[in-house]
């Protein structure tokens, strides 16, 4: 029997999320676990994979050039992280959402299938042979700027491409993202899920890695509306355990580990961490007073300081020639001894950069 009150949540996410306690794991066991983690900030959320782990930047920078974690577009939408293993059943699920979204908005430059289907037809003859462009080098070589003389429709027919597959993240070129063919990055699986699987799969592995969640949360998370997250839960309800907390129910995998003694911790969490952005509500982390200087009404997420799964303030790094400069600002006043405790949760950092980190 699980005995949970709603403070304890915070807790038993940094459990399911793999904060509490670092288990040997490579960057991609730690994106495979989360399903997928959002990474439109590339450098901040390279970190929200290293804080999972004992691994550097340079290794998990090396997993994503060897294409065992791929960037790409596919849950809301919005850039995410999905190892290899994943990333062909989960555009099977979540790719035709994406496609519509995209469709919609170009609707107005007079695209329809037929066009981007001709456009990707194009975009495969150019990146063929493991040629790996930057977008701009992409959309120079299509004309695209014949079409719309600004940036307002590279983005969209990149992120059309990724939807049916075609495209995901290829070799970083110097600082630059570049685009690459996914089947010369990934190879197809034998066997196709069928939509409710996939679904069904998807559920799963949220509830499994960011549980306690409501459905909800998995409804803000994948995209998906609530009444088809409400149809494959119930799918998977024995695979689950579930609790109701203020007439809330929770659901989270029978794997579980119910902690009675949490141990003091602290973390120095990226700008749209998963512990706060995969739930559609986030009080369980961080107090409502507080939300506005941890992000924006229109989606901006800054770095967060985690204390026993609480949010207790923000902070922001710079890179120097020779050390990271780190700047914090906390939502209360804290007393310096109790600082110096806190900053040991950013020795971690240090050991993911390979450099000497400064606290101002």
């Amino acid at each position: 029997m699980f005995r949970m009150v709603h403070q304890e949540i915070s807790h038993h996410r940094l459990v399911s999320q793999k904060l509490y306690k670092k288990a040997p794991s490579s960057p991609q066991d730690i994106v495979h676990h989360l399903g997928a983690m959002q990474a439109q900030d590339y450098a901040m959320a390279k970190w929200a994979i290293g804080s999972r782990c004992d691994a550097t930047e340079k290794a998990i920078e090396e997993a994503i050039n060897s294409a065992e974690i791929i960037r790409t577009h596919i849950l809301r939408p919005t850039w995410h992280f999905v190892a290899a293993e994943d990333i062909h059943w989960m555009l099977d699920v979540s790719g035709p959402q994406v496609k519509r979204i995209v469709a919609s908005y170009v609707k107005k430059y007079g695209f329809d299938d037929k066009k981007f289907e001709k456009i990707n037809a194009s975009i495969e003859k150019i990146l063929a042979g493991n040629n790996h462009l930057t977008r701009d080098e992409i959309m120079q070589e299509l004309n695209i700027n014949k079409i719309c003389s600004d940036d307002s429709l590279s983005g969209p027919i990149m992120m059309y491409a990724e939807s049916v597959g075609l495209v995901c993240n290829g070799k970083m070129k110097g600082k630059q993202i570049t685009y690459a063919l996914l089947d010369e990055r990934v190879t197809k699986p034998k066997t196709k899920l069928s939509k409710d699987e996939g679904l069904a799969k998807l559920a799963k592995r949220y509830f499994e890695s960011h549980g306690p969640a409501t459905l909800l949360d998995f409804s803000w998370w994948s995209g998906f509306s609530p009444t088809t997250c409400k149809q494959v839960i119930s799918s998977i309800e024995s695979e689950l355990n579930s609790i109701e907390i203020e007439n809330q129910k929770y659901w989270f995998g029978t794997n579980f580990t119910d902690e009675d003694n949490f141990r003091e911790s602290v973390h120095f969490l990226p700008a749209f961490d998963e512990i706060l952005i995969s739930y559609k509500t986030r009080e369980a982390s961080i107090l409502q007073e507080h939300q506005s200087k941890a992000f924006t009404n229109n989606g901006i997420f800054r770095p967060i300081i985690l204390e026993n799964g609480k949010v207790i303030g923000t902070w922001k790094r710079t890179i120097k020639k020779d050390h990271a400069k780190i700047e914090t600002q906390f939502f209360h006043e804290i007393e310096n001894d109790k600082k110096v405790a806190l900053f040991d949760g950013i020795s971690s950092f240090e050991n993911y950069l390979e450099t000497k980190i400064v606290i101002e």
